[in-house]
């Protein structure tokens, strides 16, 4: 292919296509809703302030409780909060699906709450704007309306003859054109690069992983517009009329966009359906009641570990023990009912990957799935992210809890068994000592490992637009 052709082809695509008033309305229109996006994308990120806010006020709240005894603040507990990830401006993903909040205690693991879903009408069902909705479904649909007749309009004028005839070979006029089209594509995307660009600069906290974040999901955007660019050029050779060239593409992207995501939501969930809180929390409840009342010393199940404990220390009875049974028997207790949950937790997570398995299975035929998951992986707002905070607030929770339960072990005198009145106490300073808690977002590296199939879904719609390319270049038509 000659450099020059194919550059001269592009640029006399794009006088054509600003020959029409209409790729300036749809140019205005961009602007408008990129704005728009921006906005609520700032807006969006701003409850960071009112998390962290709070966050402080659960952990002066905890340190400011005076020299009590260690079962108390067990049950005191203290509240976790998911901030948002700097890149939740750019796609907002699950996050207002996701709660946000937790409360952590002993012996009971609380759900997430204070989702924005719970706070908003059934609309919020159809998606919030933000900048990654807009390049992922909007702007598919600019690109199919302004290339639908890049080839099939020359063929019905005649202007492919001429081309044709003066010696410009087939790959030439579908890559010249694929190329023009992608120019006035990427002529709509770059503001929301340099939007990004600025909205992440101007995040106090922004690290190297946050810009490593945002530059694989620049590259992975601009490899979707040019995916789409060539789908355009390769229907557009590949239709008799410039109106069959349109109604294609619309199907297209009815199907892609709409019609295959719902469906592989609509039967995942089908095929792997998942109990409901009450469910979830009986099933849990139902097997630590088969292990006994670790607040009961009398309980048959915990009588039996006391009798096993007096045994190796070879005492006969609790007080002789040179630690406090009370807090050993809680401590006890609390791994029971923490290893029962994790493994709810997990089958309950595992059906909801299972139901998300079937939508990155379909990435590889759906380009619109693959950036979808891609760019919510990389923006810390995907179903990944959410379970990581679960679990990190689970084992914070439990971390807390056995502390406490060692604290009563160790300062708690050995013949006290219950945590009234104010002499079995412990230092307060004990409660400062322990730390608070902080959210750990995956790295760059796990993100996109979490979604291999995601991202080869992009790489694989490559490499298949341009077989589709080099495939019409020799099988196409000028009549």
């Amino acid at each position: 292919m000659r450099r020059e052709v194919l550059l001269l082809i592009a640029r006399q695509f794009w006088a054509n296509a600003f020959k029409s008033k209409a790729i300036y309305f749809l140019l205005g229109l961009t602007a408008v809703l990129l704005l728009y996006a921006a906005y609520s994308g700032f807006r969006y990120h701003e409850q960071n302030h009112f998390r962290e806010g709070h966050q402080e006020m659960a952990r002066e709240s905890w340190e400011s409780n005076p020299d009590k005894h260690p079962h108390r603040m067990a049950h005191f507990g203290t509240f976790a909060f998911r901030l948002k990830h700097p890149l939740s401006t750019f796609d907002f993903g699950i996050e207002s699906f996701t709660g946000n909040a937790v409360f952590l205690e002993a012996h009971k693991q609380n759900t997430t709450n204070f989702s924005e879903a719970s706070f908003s009408t059934s609309l919020i069902r159809f998606g919030e704007l933000s900048m990654a909705m807009i390049l992922q479904i909007i702007l598919p649909l600019m690109i199919f309306f302004i290339g639908y007749a890049a080839i099939v309009a020359d063929r019905e004028n005649g202007t492919l003859k001429i081309l044709l005839t003066q010696g410009t070979s087939w790959k030439e006029i579908l890559y010249g054109k694929a190329l023009g089209l992608a120019g006035i594509s990427l002529l709509f995307y770059l503001p929301f690069v340099l939007i990004a660009v600025l909205m992440l600069a101007l995040e106090e906290h922004a690290t190297a992983d946050d810009w490593t974040r945002l530059m694989v999901i620049l590259i992975t955007y601009l490899l979707y517009l040019v995916i789409l660019s060539m789908i355009t050029i390769v229907v557009s050779a590949s239709s008799s009329t410039s109106k069959n060239a349109l109604v294609k593409l619309l199907g297209l992207w009815l199907l892609l966009i709409v019609v295959l995501p719902r469906t592989a939501q609509s039967v995942g969930t089908y095929l792997y359906p998942t109990p409901t809180k009450l469910e979830f929390r009986s099933a849990i409840e139902e097997e630590v009641i088969q292990f006994g009342d670790s607040h009961d010393p009398d309980d048959p199940y915990y009588q039996s570990i006391k009798d096993s404990v007096l045994q190796v220390y070879n005492v006969q009875s609790t007080e002789e023990l040179p630690f406090n049974y009370s807090g050993f028997q809680m401590f006890t207790g609390e791994k029971i009912s923490a290893e029962i949950y994790k493994r709810h937790q997990g089958m309950l997570m595992q059906q909801y990957q299972k139901q998300n398995q079937l939508t990155k299975w379909l990435a590889v035929a759906n380009p619109y799935l693959g950036i979808k998951s891609l760019s919510m992986s990389l923006c810390g707002t995907d179903l990944a992210s959410y379970i990581s905070f679960q679990l990190q607030a689970e084992d914070y929770r439990y971390q807390l809890a056995q502390t406490m339960n060692e604290l009563q072990m160790k300062y708690i005198k050995a013949n006290v068994a219950s945590s009234e009145g104010q002499v079995n106490v412990v230092d307060a300073k004990e409660w400062k000592a322990f730390p608070d808690f902080s959210y750990q977002y995956p790295t760059v590296g796990q993100a996109i490992q979490n979604d291999a199939l995601a991202t080869a879904s992009v790489l694989f719609w490559l490499l298949l637009c341009i077989g589709m390319m080099n495939h019409w270049s020799d099988k196409a038509s000028a009549l």
